[in-house]
């Protein structure tokens, strides 16, 4: 199969105008795809396909697809570059045609950004189904022509790592454990003689001291696990590290402060921080990008017991700080505080943390932009510009005083788990709970359970867990590694 896109005329009746590969292709068959697309009605609109069959016999069927208007650019009201969105959506709706007429292989116009179109097929042909009997045809796409081939395989590479993220979020979590995730990750490294893996286990923690961590994870008979990974990409092995951490909830059942059922079996992604940056991880090193990164990934399942957390009880962060747990749905942020605190070891260049922290971030922002706090300004225009890119949008978040004061004000310990006017501002207050445990002076809290899962937001994707902001983190990591070299 084929898949070319067409751009959208600036006067609607106007001939629509063909990327360069369908202008090839209409030529190579003596103008009948133009011809046949006059005669099918008006111009194909953005993300809308035809269907032609016996065009020519290396491509039996040629999906034409509408990429929008042509150069249009960064949309400032919409933060992000409109081009690369539209070839991302009308890309992955023109494979998955393909996939439905069965055909094992397509080659795709790279429509101007081949980057941009490898990420659309890759990532709209990615569906989870390791546990069907009955599966969706393997489509195998392919770069049409070869003027692009780099920017196609470095697509390719930003989209299994965003798909490696879904993967580990959707599956049930009796097949992702914490130390079933830890091996996952391990062997998707294990070829890359420039990564170290560190599965430490429950023995290790408690010599960390770090408390919060483990009253998490004894509600559970599933032992916890952290695992630590250190990419030596950069020209230097002793230069100060970007350092990611992940919340890796592996199942989220509330505890004591048990959730509602209905919708419970979607806690299995809680782990999404810990699956989004360890993907980044396992891209970067595919990618060979030039910098040093470390991946912190405190992972555990939240489960009611007779040993778990109870409302009320205080615990002991790494740091010194004691916590009244108020609440043990409010448990992210307790392993997140301790593997903070371990992070600041590593005399990091910055730390950015992501996780599927607060419902209060899904009401404030839906699934349109992951919400990032942060103490740096530096470090928000390098995460923001990424997401231009990327299409994997963020949006900055406020760390104001008025939030540390209602997590301070604890009748027990130091601090709430929650903050003391509980609902209002929940995003918020989780983040300066954070705070708390940050010294460093570029941090940023990525909150991603607004971005968790995907219905239809996102044309690319399908429905199902997100793998959200994985391609924003690694791009990210690759504008920094361009400032180390300047």
């Amino acid at each position: 199969g084929l898949v070319l896109g067409i751009y959208s005329s600036e006067k609607d009746e106007g001939a629509a105008q063909f990327t360069s590969a369908g202008d090839a292709f209409d030529r190579l068959v003596s103008g009948k795809l133009r011809e046949l697309l006059s005669l099918c009605g008006p111009p194909l609109k953005k993300g809308k396909t035809r269907v032609f069959h016996g065009l020519h016999q290396d491509f039996p069927s040629v999906v034409v697809v509408g990429l929008g208007k042509k150069d249009a650019g960064v949309n400032d009201h919409e933060n992000w570059n409109e081009d690369k969105e539209n070839i991302r959506a009308a890309v992955a709706v023109g494979c998955r045609q393909i996939q439905d007429l069965e055909i094992p292989c397509v080659e795709v116009d790279p429509c101007g950004d081949a980057q941009a179109a490898a990420e659309g097929a890759v990532l709209g042909l990615h569906e989870y189904n390791e546990l069907k009997q009955k599966k969706k045809p393997v489509v195998t796409p392919q770069l049409h022509g070869s003027a692009e081939s780099k920017a196609w395989e470095k697509g390719v590479t930003y989209a299994e790592g965003q798909n490696l993220a879904r993967y580990l979020m959707e599956a049930p979590a009796n097949y992702i454990t914490p130390i079933k995730f830890a091996e996952h990750i391990e062997q998707k490294l294990r070829n890359f003689g420039t990564v170290k893996v560190h599965i430490r286990p429950e023995s290790w923690i408690a010599t960390q001291e770090m408390g919060a961590f483990l009253s998490v994870a004894k509600g559970s008979a599933e032992p916890p696990i952290f695992l630590e990974l250190h990419y030596s990409g950069g020209a230097n092995t002793n230069d100060s590290p970007l350092v990611f951490v992940g919340k890796g909830v592996t199942f989220d059942s509330g505890g004591i402060s048990l959730k509602p059922s209905s919708g419970m079996d979607a806690m299995r992604a809680d782990m999404g921080g810990a699956a989004t940056v360890c993907s980044a991880i396992v891209t970067a090193a595919a990618l060979n990008l030039p910098l040093n990164i470390i991946g912190l990934a405190p992972l555990c399942e939240n489960m009611p017991s007779g040993k778990a957390n109870k409302p009320g009880d205080v615990v002991r962060a790494k740091n010194g700080k004691t916590i009244q747990v108020d609440n043990t749905d409010a448990e992210g942020r307790l392993l997140l505080a301790d593997a903070l605190c371990y992070a600041h070891n590593f005399n990091p260049r910055a730390i950015v943390n992501a996780a599927t922290l607060t419902g209060a971030m899904d009401v404030a922002l839906g699934s349109a932009a992951t919400g990032v706090f942060t103490n740096s300004s530096w470090l928000w225009s390098h995460l923001y510009e990424a997401s231009i890119v990327t299409g994997d949008r963020v949006w900055r978040m406020p760390l104001f005083e008025h939030y540390t004061k209602q997590v301070t004000d604890c009748p027990l310990a130091d601090l709430s788990n929650i903050g003391k006017y509980s609902r209002a501002g929940g995003a918020c207050t989780a983040a300066a709970f954070l705070k708390e445990f940050v010294t460093a002076p570029h941090w940023a809290h990525l909150d991603i359970a607004g971005v968790m899962s995907n219905k239809d937001e996102v044309p690319y994707l399908r429905k199902g867990m997100a793998g959200r902001p994985t391609r924003t983190l690694v791009e990210f990591a690759a504008r920094l590694s361009q400032d180390s070299r300047n």
